[in-house]
């Protein structure tokens, strides 16, 4: 593991923002996004409206790579 997050840009419905991952979530969200065929952006935005207000967009993005994964291993 990398330790630190690093900042990454995101467009979320027309206006940026940053959220902190570590490279290994990082990577993981976008092989997510690729496999999906989904832009990226696209799905942070799904991810962003489906969380609440009491989680950041980092943290909400961290457990759907996480739930992704389990629901792949349970296959």
């Amino acid at each position: 593991m990398t330790g630190r997050p690093e900042k990454h840009s995101l467009s979320l419905r027309g206006h940026r923002t940053s959220v902190s991952l570590e490279k290994e979530f990082w990577d993981a969200f976008r092989a997510i996004a690729a496999d999906r065929g989904q832009p990226l952006n696209a799905l942070a935005a799904e991810i962003d409206e489906a969380r609440g207000l009491e989680i950041g967009l980092a943290s909400a993005i961290r457990v759907f790579v996480l739930d992704h994964y389990r629901r792949k291993a349970g296959d």
